[in-house]
């Protein structure tokens, strides 16, 4: 997937399904712990300096990077650590150390439910719970093409 920078910044500008400031290590061998400012918006992790906030209030600070959260394993570490790493490449790991085992359960809990993947698991089985009770197709009655209607009932089997 391609993505324009100036697209992800104004992503990241966008209200936070959930933030908080955590320890967050990469997947570079000799990478430290540092704080950095987590936030959740749609199917992307946008990571932030927590500095930046207090040395510039008026600017809007820019995210440091982004992980897109498809074709991820989130995995508990430790009370209060987990991890993130990629199917294609499971040596790449991130490992985020959270303030308390809540915050640590919250944020994996979170992150599972943010993959477009689940998504769309979400929208074909509550498509089909309306369809039963309904017998109506939802997404009919949003205007979305048959094709698209197709492709939905296609990932079921």
């Amino acid at each position: 997937m391609r993505y324009n920078e100036k697209e992800l910044r104004a992503l990241s500008r966008q209200p936070a399904e959930l933030a908080a400031e955590l320890g967050m290590r990469g997947p570079k061998k000799g990478s430290v712990l540092k704080r950095r400012l987590l936030k959740l918006v749609a199917n992307f992790l946008f990571y932030f300096r927590t500095d930046e906030a207090e040395t510039a209030p008026c600017v809007l600070p820019q995210p440091v990077g982004a992980l897109l959260l498809e074709r991820c394993v989130v995995s508990q570490e430790e009370a209060c650590s987990f991890s993130l790493s990629f199917v294609e490449d499971m040596d790449r790991k991130y490992v985020f150390q959270c303030d308390s085992e809540r915050q640590c359960l919250e944020w994996t809990g979170a992150l599972r439910r943010a993959s477009y993947e689940v998504m769309r698991r979400s929208l074909v089985f509550y498509r089909d719970e309306i369809l039963k009770m309904t017998g109506k197709d939802p997404l009919e009655q949003l205007g979305i093409s048959e094709e698209a209607r197709f492709q939905l009932s296609a990932i079921k089997a």
